[in-house]
């Protein structure tokens, strides 16, 4: 049933709105993200921006993929999405430089999943491409491996970049917990 939900969602979020589909917005430095409130620019990594109905010109900017993916499956949206775009990282100058403009429509991209780069929040990201040849060679470097929307995982459950060692991770979590005295 969840799976079903999460489908129909992205469906119509992703649906045809012929001319009512908005065009992507370029990111300024008054584009902030929506979770994290801070200025989408200063950060590297693909980006996304969702247009929503009733807010005309001024779309929602994420400082992630993952972030924009979140957003699409939360049940609580209250605005009808018009338009959902992600960055494309083939386009993009660089990982820390990804582009004010380079934007595709998020059910048109193929996602590297598992890849060594981190997000613009320092957080496993779904890393969007155009083209097949750019995603391969992007893996060829990062480690990963491609999938389209649907097959996306929720964004909390990807765990460790493929490559890093389990007991590593476990390690930086406990690094993170306050120890007893101390």
């Amino acid at each position: 049933m969840k799976r079903a939900l999460i489908v129909a969602l992205l469906l119509a979020a992703c649906r045809d709105e012929g001319t009512s589909r908005p065009d992507p917005i370029a990111m300024t430095d008054q584009s902030v993200g929506y979770f994290c409130q801070m200025n989408v620019l200063e950060h590297g990594g693909p980006k996304g921006q969702i247009a929503l109905d009733g807010l005309p010109g001024k779309p929602l900017f994420f400082s992630q993929v993952t972030d924009t993916v979140a957003y699409l499956r939360m049940p609580e949206q209250n605005y009808k999405i018009l338009a959902t775009y992600v960055s494309d990282m083939g386009a993009a100058q660089s990982w820390s430089q990804p582009g004010a403009e380079n934007w595709m429509r998020i059910d048109k991209a193929i996602f590297v999943v598992g890849s060594d780069q981190m997000g613009g929040m320092d957080q496993p990201e779904f890393v969007p491409f155009s083209d097949p040849a750019k995603a391969a060679d992007f893996i060829a470097h990062h480690g990963g491996k491609t999938m389209t929307l649907s097959e996306l995982p929720d964004a909390s459950s990807q765990g460790p970049a493929d490559g890093d060692d389990a007991n590593d991770y476990g390690a930086r979590l406990r690094a993170l917990t306050p120890q007893p005295g101390g």
